[in-house]
C-alpha cells in the first residue's frame, strides 16, 4: 500500500487527545498512521477526505462525552464510511451503561475506561486484539494472492475455503465479471487453466492441490522433529487448548490437522455465548487467537496433514502420516472432533462445492448477495449461520426436521432468528430431492408430508456429528458410533481392557491405552460446546503431566 492504515482518535479535551495520540504513536506508529480530531464533526469531515483518497482506516478510538456529537454518534457515522474499521469507545466509569448499550445497538467493538494508565496493561492489549482482528480480515487492494475461477467450481471453492480458514488474505476474481475477463485477456490465460492462483511475485499455480497451495502460502506441512513429548491430533478448540497449555508448561508439542485450525467450530460465523467475549467472535477469530497463543509458547503446527494410523511401542506412540512419514511421542491427545454428516439425497454429493456447502463457508457468504439461501439444521451452528448469511442474502430459510428450534438451539439465538425479518423457519421439513447438474438450482421440500418446489443456488448443511476416528483402528476403544471411550467408560464389565498395561485405572480423559487421551467432541458422551472442549483440552494436560512423571520415575 502507498500509505499506512490509519488509526483515528477523537476527543474534545486537548490534553486527553494529546495523551491518547502520544500513546498510540508510541505503540503503533511503526505500522499505522496516527491522526486525531477534536470533535466528531471534524473527524467525519476528515474521514470523507480519506475516503475520497481511497485510504484505509483500521481503528477509531472516540471519547463518549463530547459536545454536539458524542462518541457513539461519531462511531455510527464513521461506520457508514469505513464499515470494516474497528470501533472503540473511550469513556468514564459513570458512562459504562451508555457504552454497553452502544455495544448492543451500534455495533461498537469495545469500550475502554479512563484513565488508561499504564497503557501497557489497560490500553494496548485491547487495541492489539482489535487490530489483529482487523488485519486478519483486511485484504490489501491489488496485492497478495489472487484467485481466478468460476463460482460454480468445486476446485475454486476448495481453494478459497482453504485460504480463508487459514487466515491467508486473497482476492477473488470471478470469471463471469467484466473485470476478471479483462484480466484474463491481458494475462493471456485460458479457461482450461482455471482455477488459477496468482502470487505477488508473479508466479502461478494451475488447479493446485491443497498440499501445493499450503506450501506456497507458507504453511508448515512437515514435522521438524521425529519425536515430541506430546502429539495432538486435531486443531479444534480442544486440541488448541491442549497445545497452549502443553507448550506453555514446557512440553515439546506438535499439533496435526488435516484441514485447518478451528475444526467444526472454525466454520461458525459467530459465537456469542463464549465467556469473555460480550460482542461475540467468529470461529475463525477464536482459532487464530489460539494458534498465535500456542505458537508464542513454541508449539509446532503441521497443516494440512492427515493422520492415517497409529502404532504402539510401549511407552512410545507412533503416528503414521498421509505422506508416508512417522513421528512419535510419549503422550498423545485425540482431539479430532466431529464432522457434519452428509445428507443421503440422490445427486447431492455431486453438488458439494457447487452450491451445497457443509458448514457456513465464509468464502461463499458474499456470493449469496440478494439470493434466497437455505440452511439445514437446528443447532447453534445452524442458527449462527442463519444470522450471518442474513447480512448478505435476500432471504434465509432454516429447514428443521423437528417441531421446534428450542430443543437444540440456545434461547438467545432462537429469539434473534424469529425477530429477524429476512429469516424464515420451516419446521417438520426435510429435503426430498435436489435439482441442478452444473450447480444447485433448486430443492424439493417435504413439509409435513406436502411437497414444495423452491429455487435456490445455495444450501448450507449443519446436521449430525460423525467422529473422525477411523484412523485409530482397533488400537483405542470406541463406541458403536466411533466416539472414544475415556476414564471409567473404558472398563469392560468393570474390568480393565486388554490394551491397559498399568495397575492403576485410566485417568478421567485417558483412553483404553495408557498415555493416549481424548478431549472435546470426539469423546464418548462429551458436551458438544466450545467452552467444554477448551476445558477438556486444558484439563488433559494435568493428567498428561502425571503420566509423564510416572514414566520418568
Amino acid at each position: 500500500m502507498a500509505t499506512k492504515p490509519i488509526i483515528l482518535s477523537v476527543d474534545d479535551d486537548p490534553q486527553v487527545l494529546g495523551a491518547v495520540s502520544r500513546d498510540l504513536r508510541k505503540q503503533y506508529g511503526k505500522d499505522y498512521r496516527i491522526i486525531r480530531a477534536s470533535s466528531g464533526q471534524e473527524a467525519l469531515e476528515t474521514l470523507k477526505e480519506l475516503k475520497a483518497r481511497a485510504e484505509t482506516v483500521a481503528l477509531f478510538l472516540a471519547d463518549q462525552r463530547m459536545p454536539q456529537m458524542d462518541g457513539v454518534g461519531f462511531l455510527s457515522g464513521a461506520m457508514e464510511l469505513f464499515p470494516e474499521a474497528k470501533r472503540a469507545l473511550l469513556t468514564a466509569y459513570a458512562d459504562t451503561d451508555a457504552a454497553i448499550a452502544a455495544i448492543n445497538r451500534s455495533q461498537i467493538h469495545y469500550y475502554l475506561l479512563k484513565p488508561w494508565d499504564p497503557p501497557e496493561e489497560k490500553l494496548y492489549p485491547v487495541l492489539d486484539d482489535l487490530l489483529d482482528d482487523w488485519q486478519a480480515n483486511f485484504i490489501p487492494p491489488f496485492s497478495g494472492i489472487r484467485i481466478i475461477g468460476d463460482r460454480w467450481s468445486a476446485e475454486a471453492h476448495m481453494i478459497r475455503d482453504f485460504l480463508a480458514r487459514h487466515q491467508v488474505p486473497y482476492r477473488w476474481l470471478d470469471v463471469e465479471r467484466e473485470e476478471s475477463q479483462e484480466f484474463i485477456v491481458t494475462q493471456n490465460l485460458k479457461v482450461d487453466d482455471l482455477p488459477l492462483v496468482l502470487f505477488e511475485d508473479g508466479s502461478k499455480l494451475v488447479k493446485p492441490t491443497v498440499s501445493e497451495l499450503a506450501e506456497r502460502a507458507g504453511l508448515r506441512t512437515q514435522a521438524e522433529s521425529e519425536f515430541y513429548d506430546l502429539i495432538i491430533v486435531g486443531a479444534g478448540p480442544a486440541g488448541l487448548a491442549s497445545a497452549v497449555y502443553g507448550a506453555s508448561e514446557g512440553l515439546e508439542v506438535v499439533i496435526l490437522d488435516r484441514q485447518a485450525p478451528g475444526g467444526q467450530a472454525g466454520t461458525s460465523s459467530r459465537i456469542e455465548n463464549y465467556l469473555g467475549f460480550p460482542v461475540g467472535l467468529s470461529g475463525g477469530d477464536l482459532a487464530r487467537r489460539a494458534v498465535a497463543q500456542a505458537r508464542k509458547f513454541g508449539a509446532e503446527f503441521i497443516t494440512p496433514q492427515e493422520v492415517k494410523g497409529i502404532e504402539l511401542n510401549d511407552p512410545y506412540k507412533i503416528v503414521k502420516l498421509q505422506n508416508g512419514s512417522t513421528i512419535s511421542s510419549h503422550a498423545l491427545v485425540i482431539a479430532t472432533g466431529v464432522a457434519y454428516q452428509k445428507l443421503k439425497i440422490p445427486g447431492l454429493d455431486a453438488l458439494t462445492g457447487l452450491g451445497v456447502y457443509y458448514g457456513a463457508s465464509i468464502s461463499e457468504a458474499s456470493a449469496c448477495q440478494n439470493e434466497d439461501v437455505y440452511i439445514v439444521g437446528a443447532g447453534n451452528s445452524a442458527g449462527q449461520a442463519a444470522m450471518y448469511l442474513a447480512q448478505f442474502a435476500r432471504s434465509v430459510t432454516l429447514l428443521v426436521r423437528g417441531d421446534s428450534l428450542e430443543a437444540k438451539m440456545s434461547q438467545y439465538l432462537v429469539e434473534r432468528i424469529y425477530e429477524a425479518p429476512t429469516i424464515q423457519v420451516l419446521l417438520n421439513t426435510e429435503i426430498a430431492e435436489v435439482q441442478g447438474t452444473e450447480h444447485l438450482e433448486g430443492l424439493t421440500l417435504m413439509i409435513k408430508g406436502e411437497r414444495r418446489e423452491v429455487t435456490t443456488s445455495a444450501l448450507f448443511v449443519f446436521v449430525g456429528a460423525a467422529p473422525a476416528t477411523s484412523w485409530l483402528g482397533d488400537t483405542v476403544a470406541r463406541d458403536d458410533k466411533g466416539f472414544v471411550y475415556t476414564g471409567v467408560d473404558t472398563l469392560v464389565n468393570g474390568k480393565l481392557p486388554k490394551t491397559w498395561t498399568l495397575e492403576r485405572q485410566p485417568f478421567l480423559l485417558e483412553t483404553s491405552v495408557p498415555g493416549i487421551f481424548a478431549a472435546g467432541d470426539v469423546r464418548h458422551q462429551s458436551v458438544k460446546r466450545v467452552a467444554s472442549a477448551v476445558g477438556e483440552g486444558s484439563i488433559a494436560l494435568q493428567f498428561i503431566h502425571q503420566y509423564l512423571a510416572d514414566l520418568r520415575s
